[in-house]
């Protein structure tokens, strides 16, 4: 598909992102600006209580960033009248009704002018609350259609999953839709009312217990993944994504849809320039501890596929799919892509060890002492998680348990360093549990 085709079919759009302050949703933003400065208009859905506030999140959060400085660099000074004219912050929501929008003139307005909506709001983290991931992920998505719906010239929705709405399946997994209350492990019954219920009714009985707002993120943080692992899926964050692709693909209607899943999303490959990243996202955490010669030992297997994709190609999907859904005979059908890499070009667990003792052999860290981190050349992979916990129970815990009776022999005088290393303790195993799956994951 030639380049050309996309920049006219982008040309005189008005496009609507939502979750602007993403990750994926900033990069989306960037190369429309970057490709096609000839867009109508960008509509970007922010949270905010009002317009100033939206506005002021859009420069410092969006616009700030180092991201932007090929379209910066592209307009120099005329870079804020570009935006000006190009770019409106929208104060909303997506876990509430009309995305939250309280200017109604604008609403209007929006309704009118919207061609594409790219649905990219979402509450990534794996262990979200359960109330806030159903509110954001599966009611957004609702809401997002809803929207749509409203549009009078609206050409396509393009919702922004993960390819993990799969759990955690073995061998091809193919580009299919759910259907409504459809499971991975096919042996529960699923009702997202009944799970907004039982929401409704946690959250109920925590006010009435008067709980702290520590105790409730816990309860509710718990809950989610109960009732994921009920289903088949092992955390909330993809559960709750599942239910919004249930919701989209039984409730569109006329809507033309497509719904992306990409994979692990890495940093860009080279736009608009190699190695733009935000946080430390998925992957990085490992790279991250491997550098600082803190991963010994972990859950997994060397075979394991970790499925990554460079955020770019994520984006350059996005638009293809856009445009393919623009010239497809069958507006009527919903189109669905995995964006990943496992399937053409994999890349194991093995492949990124041996990367990263090349690149830290070479390129170092270096510790509070100034000299350079060691790093293992070899990480120990253990291939479950029961097996890693009665490793770490011989190794840390039971010493632990010791030092803990000789620091009270001793008038507590080991207490700091004991309370320290049971906080470290449980960190890692949080994050060990919270990756397992993806660390043992056997689909393509």
């Amino acid at each position: 598909m030639e380049l050309a085709s996309v920049h006219d079919f982008l040309k005189g759009k008005t496009i609507l992102v939502t979750g602007a302050t993403g990750f994926l949703a900033k990069l989306f933003v960037e190369k429309i600006l970057r490709v096609q400065p000839n867009i109508k208009k960008l509509y970007l859905l922010l949270r905010a209580e009002n317009p100033h506030i939206a506005t002021q999140r859009l420069h410092d959060e969006v616009l700030a960033k180092d991201l932007f400085k090929v379209v910066r660099e592209m307009w120099g000074a005329d870079f804020g009248s570009f935006i000006s004219e190009k770019v409106l912050a929208v104060a909303g929501d997506v876990s509430l009704e009309n995305l939250g929008l309280k200017d109604l003139n604008l609403r209007e307005k929006m309704w009118e002018d919207i061609d594409i909506i790219v649905h990219a709001a979402a509450a990534t983290k794996f262990d979200e609350r359960f109330d806030i991931a159903m509110s954001i992920n599966t009611m957004g998505a609702l809401h997002a259609l809803n929207f749509a719906k409203n549009c009078s010239k609206m050409q396509i929705l393009l919702h922004l999953s993960t390819a993990y709405v799969c759990g955690e399946a073995k061998g091809l997994v193919p580009e299919e839709p759910f259907h409504m209350g459809q499971t991975p492990n096919r042996s529960s019954t699923l009702d997202i009312n009944v799970e907004k219920l039982l929401i409704e009714e946690k959250m109920e009985e925590l006010r009435a217990q008067n709980a702290g707002e520590q105790t409730a993120t816990s309860v509710m943080k718990n809950l989610g993944i109960i009732r994921a692992n009920l289903h088949g899926w092992p955390n909330a964050y993809v559960f709750t994504k599942a239910m919004g692709e249930m919701i989209l693909f039984n409730m569109k209607g006329d809507v033309p849809l497509i719904i992306a899943r990409p994979t692990t999303v890495l940093s860009t490959h080279s736009e608009p320039f190699p190695g733009w990243i935000e946080g430390v996202r998925t992957v990085d955490v490992f790279v991250v501890l491997y550098g600082k010669g803190k991963l010994r030992r972990s859950v997994g297997r060397r075979n394991t596929i970790i499925d990554a994709i460079p955020a770019d190609m994520v984006i350059n999907s996005m638009i293809i799919a856009l445009l393919e859904a623009q010239y497809s005979k069958s507006l009527s059908k919903t189109l669905l892509y995995h964006i990943g890499s496992s399937l053409r070009n994999p890349f194991t667990i093995s492949d990124l060890e041996d990367v990263a003792y090349q690149y830290f052999t070479k390129n170092p860290l270096i510790n509070k002492n100034g000299k350079p981190v060691a790093i293992s050349n070899k990480v120990t992979w253990i291939s479950s998680m029961s097996s890693f916990e009665r490793y770490m129970k011989i190794r840390y815990v039971l010493p632990l348990m010791g030092l803990n009776v000789v620091s009270k022999v001793c008038c507590h005088c080991y207490d700091d360093f004991h309370m320290e290393s049971q906080r470290k303790l449980q960190t890692l195993m949080k994050i060990t549990r919270l990756y397992k799956p993806y660390l043992l994951f056997e689909g393509t």
